[in-house]
Parts: structure tokens; sequence; C-alpha cells
């Protein structure tokens, strides 16, 4: 088969809340509302990538693929972590991949492994052991793009969820007063 080479996306880490990335994520938006249920107002998807997603001290990363004229094709979301669990220097630090998404004209023209492949190579410079993220099982066509990736399913891992109500709930239960540290064996 012979395929004709795509150009390679411009990719950067986003610095600022450009038009063209208030549009991809007001496409993200829609993408995930649910049937009638209204998508957030641009200028709030706007203040709310200023605000919080690119303001100083986020963790979080966001990586936008573009073309040459500036039009936003995908973008990631990543946060480098530090693990609890092991301190051995090759373990040390994760990447969270929180979010990937491609715009649906872009799709299929290689943006999400360039993205993908970005990220990794943003983890591993950061230090970075291993590179996690979530998928709707219902997602069959993700799945096997991840697949394809050399991606391998953690079959001892679930994901859970408090929603907001679950977690009022929750937080208004009374607080246990600590108890007196045992005694060393």
């Amino acid at each position: 088969m012979n395929r004709t080479a795509r150009p390679a996306a411009q990719i950067a880490l986003a610095t600022s809340a450009s038009a063209a990335l208030v549009d991809l994520l007001c496409e993200l938006n829609a993408y995930y509302a649910d049937a009638g249920v209204a998508t957030a107002p641009r200028d709030a998807v706007q203040t709310h990538l200023r605000d919080h997603l690119l303001a100083p001290g986020s963790s979080v990363h966001l990586v936008v693929a573009s073309d040459g004229e500036g039009t936003a094709l995908g973008f990631a979301a990543a946060v480098l972590l530090h693990s609890l669990v092991d301190p051995s220097p090759e373990h040390r630090r994760q990447c969270l991949l929180k979010e990937l998404f491609v715009s649906a004209h872009a799709r299929g023209q290689g943006i999400g492994r360039q993205l993908v492949a970005w990220v990794a190579r943003y983890a591993a410079d950061g230090g970075c052991g291993r590179m996690d993220w979530n998928v709707k099982a219902s997602n069959h066509a993700g799945i096997a793009f991840y697949e394809g990736l050399g991606a391998v399913r953690v079959a001892d891992r679930l994901s859970y969820r408090l929603t907001r109500e679950a977690l009022d709930r929750l937080a208004a239960l009374p607080a246990v007063p600590p108890t007196s540290p045992r005694p060393a064996p």
C-alpha cells in the first residue's frame, strides 16, 4: 500500500489561551456533553483555560498540535507526579495522561500518535518511569489505538469516582479524632 506522507503537526506546550485552543476545548466539551445538556459557554471555557489550566503553578501541562496555519488539531493534558510507592530513580516519577483529544476534522491523520509520542518524550525527559491513563471501556477505537502504541491494560486496577453529591456527603461526616500512635514493636 502506498501511503502519502503527512506533514508532522507542530506540537508545543500551550502558553496562552489562544482562540484556536479555546475552539478545541469547546469541541471537547461538546463531545463529552450528555444529550440534552447545554455545553459550557465559550467565555467560561476561555476563562477556565486562562485562570486555571494555564495559570502559574498549575500541575497540568497542555500540549497542543497545530497545523502550519495555527489551527489547533488536538491536545493532550499531562501531569508529572512523584511516586509514593517506589522511590527508585527509574520509577520515582510518573506521568498521568489526563486527556487526549483530536478534533473531528483531524482524526485519522496521526495527530493522536504524535501527541502521545511528544508526551512520552516529555515524561522520559522529566525522569518518569511510566505513563498511565484511563479510557472508557466502551471506547473500542481508543483501546485499539492505545494498544497499537504498545500500551498494556493494567488488569489489577479499577477506576472509581465520587460525584459531587457523594463528595459532599463524605466531606460532611464528622472528623474522627486522631488515635495515639502505636508503640513500636
